[in-house]
């Protein structure tokens, strides 16, 4: 049996803040105890850690990762391997990432070609959703078997014709199916008929660079997907969860739906809180290394989702982890914005960003560790053994130095990207020390960690919805 002691820090849940000794032992969380009485004295462990003047968190869970994900004639350039690394680096210790069906294919030879990638190679835990690209009989079929093992939420999109595209007939009968056996419909919402119009268009005038990506992909066409899923929902009964929110009409449909009682819930990412379509402008193409899909909005946005976060009408924020290198794929696209691969790198960014939040006065730190840890892990049935410190929860324990000044830059991050998106930002607070089921996977700023650590972990369905 082996035991480890975390002491002295203050330990922040998305409900509590407490200065408590941690008490870890086989890989969980065995007791906590306020630091100093008799009942944290009595705590005794072959490892002791002192976290002084620090806050012991949850591990992140990162609700929406895509290593390896084939886009656009090239592949996403974090690996299993690389990215749940970088993700450990940056206190995350679980994600859920997105197997894809292609059309033509079942839902099952697509959950075991993502499970053939992972398996062996990740540092940290890890789970899957299911990208449903063809609706059929045997797809929903294949819905029912894939929630009972543990795969319990279904993607689709909106956008993208011709690729992962869904119609609306085939999105409504895929949420008939989910609220019959208990799975969440995950939406890429943006009018992607539409979009393809725009993009013509502007290519047919000229309009090449990275910045169109953004024009053409308009807030509206946001908020018209974002109303008609939530619609759509309604009439299947079922509950939506709408990906990478980005547009101030997109929150306000997510509103007026809550407030009416519906279960819809939202998710936004850091790239939208904290870049703009100034990124998208900049010159000499560098513009394209911020295309993504929702795209980057004007910065007058941002207010809109970081009220969305402190009034619960957004619920998680995740990172859209997809990195394309600016060398060689990003640069696929000159000449023509939509042919530039859609995705950007921050696994490793989010939970030193949204303490960056906590720092600037956008939430509080308790806000912090719930929309980044435990809602996430609630949201995807992996709650209380993810996503918060408690006793028989997993040891996933980040030592957080809240007082540690860093400067973002692809020269010190561990994506396997050769760009970073906030690049020279200087943000207050880093991760010192992290713990996976117990293992030290970051020991005080040192990689200890090993691909194979981390393993497939089955969900149960929504924990919003019990």
């Amino acid at each position: 049996m082996s035991r480890t002691a975390i002491r002295g820090g203050l330990v922040v849940t998305a409900s509590d803040e407490i200065h408590a000794d941690v008490l870890i032992e086989d890989g969980r969380v065995a007791a906590l105890a306020a630091t100093g009485t008799p009942a944290a004295e009595a705590f005794t462990a072959e490892r002791v850690m002192d976290a002084s003047g620090k806050y012991v968190i949850p591990g992140g869970v990162d609700g929406h990762t895509h290593m390896e994900m084939p886009f656009g004639g090239t592949y996403a350039a974090d690996t299993f391997e690389t990215g749940t690394r970088a993700a450990a680096w940056g206190g995350t210790t679980t994600i859920v990432d997105f197997a894809i069906q292609s059309v033509g294919h079942s839902l099952r030879s697509g959950l075991d070609a993502w499970h053939a990638k992972a398996e062996g190679n990740c540092a940290i835990d890890y789970a899957f959703h299911m990208i449903v690209s063809d609706v059929n009989q045997k797809t929903l079929k294949e819905m029912d078997l894939l929630v009972e093992e543990g795969v319990t939420s279904f993607k689709q999109f909106m956008a993208y014709p011709g690729v992962f595209y869904s119609d609306d007939g085939q999105i409504l009968r895929a949420m008939q199916r989910a609220a019959e056996n208990g799975g969440l419909i995950m939406m890429h919402a943006e009018n992607g008929i539409a979009i393809d119009v725009l993009v013509e268009q502007a290519l047919a005038r000229g309009e090449t660079d990275p910045r169109f990506h953004g024009e053409v992909r308009k807030a509206l066409l946001e908020a018209e997907a974002t109303h008609r899923a939530i619609r759509l929902a309604q009439v299947a009964g079922a509950p939506l969860y709408v990906v990478h929110v980005s547009a101030t009409e997109a929150v306000a449909e997510l509103t007026r739906a809550r407030d009416e009682g519906l279960p819809v819930f939202g998710e936004t990412c850091p790239q939208y809180l904290f870049l703009s379509t100034d990124n998208l402008a900049e010159p000499d193409f560098e513009g394209a290394k911020y295309v993504c899909s929702t795209p980057l909005r004007p910065r007058e946005h941002q207010a809109a989702l970081w009220r969305g976060l402190r009034t619960n009408d957004l619920q998680v924020v995740s990172t859209d982890h997809c990195p394309f290198c600016f060398s060689g794929q990003k640069e696929l696209g000159r000449g023509d914005f939509s042919k530039i691969p859609n995705g950007m790198p921050g696994v490793e960014n989010r939970m030193d960003l949204l303490h960056q939040a906590v720092v600037d006065g956008h939430i509080s730190r308790r806000r912090w560790i719930e929309i980044a840890c435990a809602t996430p892990a609630r949201m995807f049935g992996l709650y209380p053994k993810k996503g918060t410190i408690a006793p028989g929860a997993d040891a996933d324990i980040v030592v957080y130095d809240p007082d540690a000044e860093q400067v973002i830059s692809a020269e010190t991050h561990h994506m396997n990207v050769d760009y970073s998106a906030y690049e020279g930002r200087r943000i207050t607070g880093r991760v010192e020390t992290v713990l996976s089921r117990g293992e030290p996977v970051v020991t005080e700023r040192e990689y200890t960690g090993r691909k194979g650590h981390g393993v497939y972990t089955p969900r149960a369905t929504c924990q919003y919805l019990n």
